[in-house]
């Protein structure tokens, strides 16, 4: 194992780890430790003559497991987050510096090898990332090696620890389980550029009725501040009404505070940028467009989410001293 491996599987390796905590920093940590952990397994294995076959499917198998482990100890943290939960954003195109680190590498459609790095957007959507939360740990280790990234049940088998027979069992349960509450995506670029500058003319001030009229009439809003916020939204707003007056007191805000917007692409889905005057990263935030309307906002505010997309708004954490 060489620095030239790290380099070529670090994004599988990512892209594993990240689907399964739902976080950027730990799927980092899980990365940085699974890999740590194989130099020193293929330094034993030289000094008793032994070999490791295949260092990518060994690379993938440690990192899957620390990735289980970790949701396990966490799970306490977890159930104990203050309001809604939603992931660490990834983006791509963001046109404004995305301190991602190459993580956009997962969502670009030229992203060489699909069982590599799975950029099927919909398996990166923050709706597909919160559902994978009603599956433990190991249900989401075995989804995740079959579903997306194209795994056959002797390896995952071998992965996971558990025999085929489980794995089929366990995947089929599961799977029933996504479906159930599997959203559809149907956003073109053109219309994600269109909605999202009539956010961005309703940020300046502009009239909200032909963004209003994007909203589906039971769209949903999900906040996640971590208890951090001016507002803590312990469950989803819903409906158009309702929506519609949660953005217009956030986009009210954004104007009071001198903020502003700027499209992206958040997790694979068209969103927006919210910085402060200094450039600070106030919010990001995702739509799910199905049929030309919003079905659901997803806000993720909470400072300790952000961090890793370039420095957090000073704004913000003086609201938070206040």
């Amino acid at each position: 194992m060489d620095a030239s491996e790290y380099i070529q599987y670090r994004p599988l390796m990512f892209s594993i780890a990240y689907r399964m905590t739902g976080s950027v920093s730990d799927a980092e940590d899980i990365v940085q430790e699974a890999f740590l952990r194989a130099t020193k397994s293929a330094k034993s294995a030289t000094r008793t003559n032994d070999t490791i076959e295949n260092h990518k499917a060994y690379l993938a198998t440690i990192t899957t497991r620390l990735a289980i482990d970790h949701l396990r100890s966490a799970r306490v943290q977890r159930e104990s987050y203050v309001g809604t939960w939603l992931p660490e954003p990834l983006l791509s195109d963001s046109g404004g510096g995305n301190g991602s680190d190459g993580h956009e590498a997962l969502l670009r459609d030229d992203a060489p090898g699909p069982a590599e790095l799975a950029e099927t957007s919909d398996s990166l959507s923050m709706a597909f990332l919160v559902l994978l939360e009603s599956l433990s740990p190991p249900e989401r280790a075995v989804f995740l090696l079959r579903e997306v990234f194209g795994y056959g049940y002797p390896e995952i088998a071998e992965v996971t620890g558990k025999t085929e027979a489980a794995c089929r069992q366990i995947f089929a349960r599961a799977r029933r389980r996504i479906d159930e509450g599997r959203p559809r995506f149907e956003t073109s670029r053109a219309e994600g550029e269109e909605l999202t500058s009539l956010f961005l003319a309703a940020a300046r001030g502009g009239d909200m009725s032909s963004l209003i009229q994007k909203l589906a009439p039971d769209v949903l809003f999900y906040g996640d501040s971590g208890g951090l916020g001016e507002i803590t939204f312990i469950t989803p707003v819903a409906g158009r009404d309702r929506v519609a007056e949660v953005l217009r007191v956030q986009l009210a805000r954004t104007i009071e505070l001198g903020a502003t917007l700027e499209t992206a692409w958040v997790n694979g889905q068209p969103g927006l940028l919210a910085r402060d005057a200094d450039g600070g990263l106030i919010a990001v935030i995702a739509f799910d467009v199905l049929d030309g309307q919003v079905q659901a906002i997803r806000t993720v505010a909470n400072p300790d989410k952000l961090r890793h997309l370039g420095p957090v708004s000073q704004v913000w954490h003086l609201r938070q001293d206040d």
